[in-house]
């Protein structure tokens, strides 16, 4: 089966393009199952009702986030209430929502986990922790993808092989720049370090760049106006075996 996961998906713009991109590209590739970060699909950042609406009216089938999952209160119920929009599941239990969620495809199951970092970001439980918690899980599904929402690229390295054999995949999240190294772990655990960004080509991280730049020169506060223009879609494809839950295959996409 293949599961595509689609990398950060930044305001307004890039819930449009990911809608005219990603209809046509499941049909091409005979995605199965289709993981969506929106945790900066509203613009400002965070998510609301309309931009998680309008993802899963798109062809997403599970929504993951990050550290912006709750900059929007009115996303807090939504997380109570929605089976298929997660929070990291390294946020303390009293934290609205859950991070782990099972996709009945009808021949087969697909859990989804989503997990956080804690290496510049905000100090939660350990994920590798966590992620050993959840995959002592009964009934755990044989197929299971992790979106992992983090900053240092080393703790996503660690993070995959300390998985490796235990997921089907592993994708990371949250610095919006797509690296080159998916691959086949040794174990059998499809990954890479961070999937990249649904949004403006040209800006910085999907901000206009003369904002950016601002701040960094004067060191103030700004609004993180969006930037307007072309856009791309990055994202991953996962090919797993359905008999044994481990990843045969990966590919790396970037549509404009």
């Amino acid at each position: 089966m293949n599961i595509l996961c689609v990398g950060d998906v930044v305001g307004s713009s890039g819930c449009e393009f990911l809608r005219e991109r990603l209809p046509a590209l499941k049909k091409l590739k005979g995605i199965d199952l289709c993981i969506v970060n929106g945790e900066n699909s509203a613009d400002g950042n965070g998510i609301t009702h309309n931009s998680a609406t309008h993802l899963l009216d798109s062809g997403a089938d599970v929504i993951t986030t990050g550290n912006h999952s709750f900059r929007r209160k009115e996303s807090f119920q939504m997380y109570d209430t929605w089976e298929t929009l997660l929070r990291p599941a390294n946020y303390p239990p009293a934290a609205p929502g859950k991070g782990f969620c099972v996709v009945d495809l009808g021949r087969v199951q697909v859990g989804v986990i989503n997990l956080m970092g804690t290496m510049y970001l905000e100090s939660l439980e350990s994920p590798f922790e966590k992620l050993d918690r959840i995959l002592r899980e009964p009934n755990l599904p044989k197929i299971c993808v992790l979106d992992f929402h983090a900053e240092a690229t080393g703790e996503k390295r660690a993070l995959g092989f300390y998985a490796d054999g235990r997921l089907t995949a592993m994708f990371g999240t949250h610095t919006h720049v797509p690296t080159a190294d998916e691959c086949v772990l040794p174990k059998g655990t499809g990954y890479i370090t961070d999937a990249g960004m649904t949004g403006t080509i040209d800006s910085v991280l999907g901000v206009k760049p003369e904002i950016i730049i601002r701040r960094y020169i004067t060191k103030m506060p700004a609004r993180f106006d969006l930037a307007s223009g072309p856009c791309r879609m990055d994202c991953v494809i996962f090919t797993a075996d359905e008999a044994t839950g481990l990843c045969t295959g990966v590919e790396r996409l970037s549509l404009t």
